[in-house]
């Protein structure tokens, strides 16, 4: 929320395709308009619910692996779940 510095965005998104999309602070000359920052903050709410849900509900921070390939199938597994459940194709 508070990260900013235009000169690390840049490099990470040449580097990697990173792109941060971040909430203006007041003290900032150019601030994006406020339809922008509404719908951030709408984005921003999802993204929070989901890793919530995902963290309370599933575990997933409670994953146990002994390799990268372990957690990842793990992780994989969590959420296919997820994403059956959330579709309405099973029941939790």
């Amino acid at each position: 929320k508070g990260f900013i510095s235009s000169e690390l965005q840049k490099k990470l998104y040449k580097a990697y395709q990173i792109a941060f999309w971040t909430p203006s602070r007041k003290n900032q000359k150019h601030r994006p308009s406020a339809s922008w920052e509404r719908w951030l903050k709408q984005k921003r709410k999802v993204i929070e619910t989901v890793f919530s849900v995902l963290a309370d509900q599933y575990r997933i921070t409670d994953i146990r692996a002994n390799s990268i390939s372990g957690f990842e199938v793990a992780l994989d597994g969590i959420l296919l779940v997820y994403s059956l459940v959330t579709l309405g194709l099973v029941e939790r």
